[in-house]
């Protein structure tokens, strides 16, 4: 049996930061325990590359929904990084921290004091070394690369110009002052290469002496004796290993992983575990529920002057932005392609942005697992803060047994609702004189597709997840939360999860920003060290 001080599960965001900084005293032995391969494949650290590794069954979980009843029917596909570096691995590598009034939110509805916006910030700075430089807002010499958008098309200039001619507005910085807004967004890449968790922070720590990573290897489950997590049980190579962890063990796994290997360990809700023939050892009714997403739907439009990006597909085109790529790390390649986007109000309801624009100057579409695409633009947006909640359940006490993920989407109303308010967003965008000389035939929703029933069918089905679960085993100061506001297991000593599961809210952005900084909070919780001074920043707020 081998002996450590922290076992990790799991190296993909949060595995990766914990990783670093547990072992930067070399007093401490750490264990970082991975399901996938290495990140070892060239097209994961080529930006623009995002359209073969996301899908790629090789390094990705591919998850599906259960059959999601509002949504047509339809199985939502759910990829998810199964890599050294996890879903910063894989993702489309957007950075956003989410809206400051949602760490607020968490602190105020959730009991957790200690988790308003202003002790979030200061770990927010820590991770990132931004290039817009350091300041009140920004952090400028951590280990993350974060580079705001510099790719050069026209298309680019007309959104940021209808953002202001339609009255939904344009900002400089929509993680800095002023949180909404048409804007450039900023990435996880630095010096044209992906900035994942594997190349900012684990790969950097991988020479200590006190850390070892084991890849290709599936936790069967957390070792828990007398109420305290005193190691796992893995397997690799067809063979069963155990590991001790003398001071603790931290599940990193993602929001459909955790919980599974939560409820396979004993801890979870006492009669769903005695259905699967496992022996509840702490009865934790929250595990697995809360599960939350954020749901996008896309509009799209030919582009009548040949300035898009639609002849990537083009073997020859291709080998000429790889080779550029590979020679000096500029160009298309170096792009994540989504540079532009922003944070709009869908209605005069809501108290601050709660709709997501991601848009690109080419209109893509997948046909099996190839991307066709279409001299045109295409806008998706999300909802940012919906209301339907799902729950991550057990299908077998089989640890290779794929979970049931039920998100049930579109079940409140409120989210259709806003969602077919974020297709009156998008056509009011594209109806600006900017987009005058570029605006061809409307490509989706349907050209024909007028009427609410049109929109409303259209939504149901064609929406899907932009990739954001969270929640399945939320923080919180009450009976219904899986940890505490220092992310330790209800009932179970030495035993932590940090990762998007414990969010108790979703936030208002994509999540990766908002789990790095999890991390960083969580390897000084569980070092015992002095959380970082609260900072306060200046914001504009519309509402």
């Amino acid at each position: 049996m081998f002996e450590y001080d922290y076992i990790i599960v799991g190296a993909g965001s949060a595995g990766c930061v914990l990783a670093s900084r547990l072992s930067e005293d070399p007093d401490n032995s750490v264990l970082l325990i991975e399901a996938g391969p290495i990140d070892n494949k060239l097209l994961i650290h080529i930006p623009a590359g995002v359209y073969h590794v996301y899908k790629d069954p090789s390094i990705n979980w591919n998850y599906k929904s259960e059959i999601e009843r509002a949504c047509d029917n339809r199985q939502i596909e759910l990829p998810r990084g199964r890599v050294v570096g996890g879903s910063s691995s894989i993702n489309s590598m957007v950075y956003m921290r989410g809206h400051p009034h949602d760490y607020d939110g968490w602190s105020r509805d959730f009991n957790l004091p200690d988790w308003t916006f202003d002790r979030c910030l200061p770990y927010f700075k820590r991770c990132e070394s931004s290039d817009r430089g350091a300041s009140e807002w920004r952090g400028g010499d951590g280990l993350l690369g974060v580079t705001k958008g510099r790719l050069e098309n026209p298309l680019f200039d007309a959104l940021l110009d209808a953002g202001a001619q339609s009255g939904q507005g344009v900002s400089d910085d929509l993680n800095g002052y002023k949180p909404e807004g048409i804007a450039r967004l900023d990435s996880t890449i630095k010096n044209g290469r992906r900035s994942s968790a594997a190349v900012a922070y684990l790969k950097p720590a991988l020479s200590r002496s006190n850390l070892r990573l084991v890849t290709r290897a599936e936790v069967n489950h957390v070792l828990i004796e007398q109420y305290l997590a005193v190691g796992v049980e893995y397997e690799k190579n067809s063979k069963i290993f155990q590991a001790r962890a003398n001071k603790g063990v931290i599940l990193s796994c993602g929001s459909i992983k955790t919980p599974q290997l939560l409820m396979l360990s004993g801890v979870g809700p006492a009669d769903h575990l005695r259905s699967m023939n496992i022996n509840p050892i702490i009865d934790l009714p929250g595990v697995g529920e809360n599960l939350q997403d954020h749901l996008t739907v896309s509009m799209g439009f030919e582009c009548t002057q040949p300035v898009t990006l639609d002849r990537l597909t083009q073997p020859i085109v291709k080998a000429g932005v790889g080779l550029r790529w590979l020679l000096m790390r500029s160009g298309i390649g170096a792009s994540n392609i989504w540079e532009m986007g922003g944070l709009v109000y869908g209605n005069n309801a809501v108290p601050y942005p709660n709709l997501q624009y991601h848009f690109t100057p080419v209109y893509s579409e997948w046909q099996g697992r190839k991307l066709k695409l279409t001299q045109g633009y295409q806008l998706n947006c999300d909802q940012l803060r919906p209301r339907s909640k799902g729950k991550v359940q057990l299908r077998s006490d089989d640890p290779r047994a794929a979970p049931a993920v039920r998100f049930n989407y579109l079940s409140d109303p409120h989210d259709i609702k806003e969602l077919g308010e974020s297709l009156v967003m998008m056509e009011d965008l594209f109806s600006q004189r900017a987009f005058d000389k570029y605006r061809g035939r409307r490509i989706a929703p349907m050209p024909g597709a007028i009427s609410q029933s049109d929109i409303e069918s259209y939504i149901r089905s064609t929406v899907t997840t932009d990739y954001h679960p969270c929640g399945t085993c939320r923080m919180g100061g009450d009976q219904g939360a899986v940890v505490d506001g220092e992310m330790r297991v209800g009932g179970v000593e030495r035993l932590h999860i940090v990762d998007a599961s414990i969010m108790p809210n979703i936030v208002s952005g994509n999540l990766n920003a908002p789990v790095l900084m999890l991390a960083e909070r969580a390897a000084d919780f569980i070092l015992g060290h002095n959380q970082l001074k609260p900072e306060q920043a200046r914001f504009h707020f519309y509402n």
